[in-house]
């Protein structure tokens, strides 16, 4: 059996995605998670083959920082991460590096080429839906700075500008600026359209 774990956002999603895998007589998921920093503690318990991934998978840790974590510590795990067509690509580019072990995977997808590539990654073949390769590759690079991908995460669950400070160790005008600078990179209006906008990138 090919022991997979799924992250994915959305409950609706990821019952629909989970029982779409569970329904092939070859795969088991063995863990269904809705954060990326669950992913790495379930794994070390649950030992998958092949981990399924939203891009966009909130948390403190972005999905970037965690594939290289998560493929140095189970050697024997393919990642394969659910990108949208037109979003997304930046976190592709940074992690193409890692193939075969990590794949990408076009969000709209159909339910065979989803179970077949979880088959392939469990074989350790590539995984590489084509126009998603095509949006990696012509990928910019990510403009936000490491700490205003760290301030924008925690930003995601709400927090305001003087708790992401106490929790980071800076100033509350330092957040503010951070804050205000990513709505700068982003071209966003507001914090809730710079977090969609990032996380739609694959910056967070």
């Amino acid at each position: 059996m090919i022991r997979v774990l799924l992250g994915q956002r959305g409950r609706l999603v990821r019952e629909a995605l989970s029982a779409v895998m569970a329904s092939a007589h070859d795969i088991e998921v063995v863990a269904e998670l809705s954060r990326a920093d669950e992913v790495l503690p379930s794994a070390r318990r649950d030992q998958p083959n092949v981990a399924v991934l939203d891009v966009a998978l909130p948390g403190p840790v972005a999905i970037a920082e965690l594939c290289p974590t998560l493929c140095a510590a189970l050697p024997a795990c393919g990642v394969l991460i659910l990108l949208d067509r037109q979003s997304g690509a930046g976190v592709g580019r940074s992690l193409a590096r890692l193939a075969p072990r990590v794949g990408f995977l076009g969000a709209e997808t159909s339910p065979y080429d989803l179970v077949e590539s979880v088959r392939q990654l469990a074989r350790g073949e590539p995984v590489l839906d084509a126009e998603v390769t095509v949006a990696v590759l012509t990928a910019g690079e990510n403009p936000l700075t490491e700490r205003e991908c760290e301030v924008l995460r925690l930003a995601v669950d709400g927090a305001p500008a003087k708790e992401i400070a106490q929790r980071l160790y800076l100033s509350t005008g330092t957040v503010r600026n951070y804050l205000s600078r990513v709505l700068t990179k982003t071209g966003a209006r507001t914090r809730i359209e710079a977090i969609r906008i990032a996380q739609d990138s694959g910056w967070i």
